[in-house]
């Protein structure tokens, strides 16, 4: 993803900034949803495994990126609560 985006690129809803996904994060969220333990904030199950996404800097919510294109919209956000053992970057 360009860097210059990414710079630009906030949460929809709490407007803190976004970074990429790491390899650690990005291979526990797919785990999870492989195991179907994955819902979107709107309470719909994630499905398929993201080949990249992007979480707000706090390590709150997740969106995942398509093609290189951001989805974010509220309601596709993928809550980090859910998970008892994410992976947390500082």
């Amino acid at each position: 993803m360009d860097k210059r985006l990414l710079d630009i690129l906030c949460c929809p809803v709490s407007k803190t900034p976004l970074r990429l996904l790491g390899r650690q994060e990005l291979d526990a969220l797919n785990a999870a949803i492989a195991r179907g333990e994955v819902l979107t904030v709107a309470g719909s199950r994630v499905e398929n495994a993201l080949a990249e996404g992007l979480i707000t800097v706090d390590g709150k919510v997740i969106y995942r990126v398509e093609d290189g294109i951001p989805v974010l919209l509220p309601e596709e956000g993928i809550g980090t609560v859910q998970f008892q053992d994410f992976p947390r970057v500082a």
